[in-house]
This record gives C-alpha cells, sequence and structure tokens, in this order.
C-alpha cells in the first residue's frame, strides 16, 4: 500500500465538489459558492457560470456542452454561451434536494437524490437514481440507495458504479441498452470509510473521498484497497483524476465538519498528488 503527500493547487473557495477534467481545464462547482470554476493545471482560475440555486454534479453531452445539478431547485441546466438553459427537471421524482452526477458517451445523465432534507435535520430516507436521456426525459432507474453520492461509468458504457456515502459501500449496476439500470451488486464494501465523490481509473479501481475519515482511498472492484493517502485534519469531498497525462488526482478538500457546510466559511481548497494508473475520463 502506497501514501502520497497532497500539495495545495488552489483556495479560498466555500464549498467545492463534482470535479471533472475536460477540455484540457479542470471543472468544479462551487456548491454554496454559487459558481462553476475552471482551472488549468497551474491553479489560474475563471468562473464560467454563476449558478443560483447551488451548483453539485457536472457532466458533459456528447457534443461537449456542459450540464450542471441545480440542487435547490432540482433541475439540470446547460451551460450554453456563459448562461443556463434548463435541460430537465426532475422535481417530480425525487425526495430532497439532488447532488452528484454522471453522463455517459450517450449523454444519459444519472443524477443522484439524496431521499430527505439532510441538512434541515430530516429523518434519513433512502434515495434515489434518476436517468435524464438528451432529449430532456426523466424516469427513475434505481431506488432505496442509502445517500447516492459520486457516480462513475466505465468506458465501455455497460458499468455504472455509485457511492453509498452512509451504506459505505459502493454499488455497482449494469447499464441496459435503453439506459436503465439492473443487477444491483456490491462493488465494494469500505468498512468504516465513508465514501463521497469518486473517480474510475485505467484498471477499474477507483479512487474514493472518504469524507468521515479524511482520506482518499483506491479501491479494487471486490473490496480490495491498494493506497490511502491522508487529508490530515481536512475533509476529503471529492476527487477525479486529469492533467495531461490523466495521472494527477485532484482532490477537494474541506476544512470544517457536515454542519458547517452551509455557513458560507470560505473553508474549501483544490490539493493534488501524483498516481501511476491513469484516469478513465469518469467522471
Amino acid at each position: 500500500m502506497t501514501n502520497h503527500v497532497l500539495s495545495i493547487l488552489a483556495d479560498d473557495f466555500v464549498f467545492l465538489e463534482g470535479p471533472r477534467w475536460r477540455f484540457g481545464k479542470l471543472w468544479v462547482s462551487d456548491v454554496n459558492g454559487k459558481k462553476i470554476y475552471t482551472l488549468n493545471e497551474q491553479g489560474a482560475r475563471e468562473v464560467c457560470v454563476d449558478v443560483p440555486n447551488r451548483p453539485s454534479g457536472i457532466g458533459f453531452l456528447p457534443d461537449g456542452t456542459p450540464l450542471v445539478v441545480s440542487m435547490k431547485d432540482r433541475s439540470l441546466q446547460r451551460i450554453e454561451q456563459g448562461r443556463l438553459v434548463q435541460h430537465a427537471s426532475v422535481a417530480h421524482l425525487v425526495e430532497g434536494e439532488i447532488n452528484d452526477m454522471v453522463v455517459d458517451r450517450r449523454g444519459n445523465a444519472y443524477v443522484g437524490s439524496m431521499g430527505y432534507d439532510l441538512f434541515g435535520g430530516a429523518q434519513f430516507k433512502p434515495g434515489n437514481l434518476v436517468l435524464v436521456t438528451p432529449d430532456g426525459k426523466a424516469r427513475v432507474v434505481a431506488d432505496g440507495l442509502h445517500f447516492p453520492n459520486g457516480p462513475v461509468v466505465t468506458p465501455d458504457n455497460r458499468t455504472l458504479v455509485v457511492a453509498e456515502s452512509w451504506g459505505k459501500r459502493l454499488a455497482a449496476f449494469t447499464i441496459d441498452a435503453d439506459g436503465s439500470l439492473s443487477g444491483q451488486r456490491v462493488f465494494a464494501d469500505l468498512g468504516d470509510y465513508t465514501p463521497d465523490g469518486i473517480t474510475l481509473d485505467a484498471e477499474g479501481a477507483i479512487w474514493v473521498a472518504a469524507f468521515a475519515n479524511n482520506a482518499f482511498v483506491r479501491v479494487r472492484d471486490g473490496g480490495a484497497i491498494t493506497d490511502v493517502i491522508s487529508s490530515g485534519e481536512r475533509r476529503a469531498v471529492a476527487c477525479t483524476l486529469g492533467g495531461a497525462d490523466m495521472k494527477t488526482l485532484y482532490c477537494l478538500t474541506f476544512a470544517g465538519e457536515m454542519k458547517d457546510i452551509g455557513k458560507g466559511m470560505r473553508a474549501s481548497r483544490i490539493e493534488t498528488t501524483r498516481v501511476v494508473v491513469a484516469g478513465a475520463g469518469s467522471p
């Protein structure tokens, strides 16, 4: 088991989520800063768009058009010429806010619903995954998930893996021809690790941001852990693989507890380390 040291790339964000590497840039959502940023490999940032209803997961349609989860109004928005254009509303299909998302090679977006009002102190209820097809039609394709969080899709477009934060596991599904999900199984039982955002590498292993454990963990199908990276006293929120050779692990960290996320503190930053196995491009 190898260990890595994290280096600060950029800081002074409120609460970052949804890191993605596309078109030679890192894309991130500042959920409570209500903005999407892009950054180059040196950490220089630009505001891509303002998202007043709080952005989270980011994805890209086959033609390159960015999609973003708009949490509060439970919708998907396209980013077109620096403006938001509604792609689909999923409000009628979910309980609680929507959160992370992955878009597959066919342009199907899989969006996770928390299932209950986490930050309002509501009692836990399982959430679901909603499929939004490229034409904006939406339907539920998986239910009973214990706080669905970071999702990835394999390069062959046949398997979706999603983190179940409160289940402390990764769940895998077969993606059917029409985009439906079937054959749910446990990809990895994570023991005491609480998974948040995840990213897939070229060997089929998954890097997991373990929020409550202050660590980024690489796990193989079946549950074998190969690497653990400590984030010190900071919470591990999400991660993605990128850079010119796809071997830079971009790690989002937060200096605070769950109860601090909505307080507006500028306590989030992006840290990096180099890894051996390149990213597979998802999410």
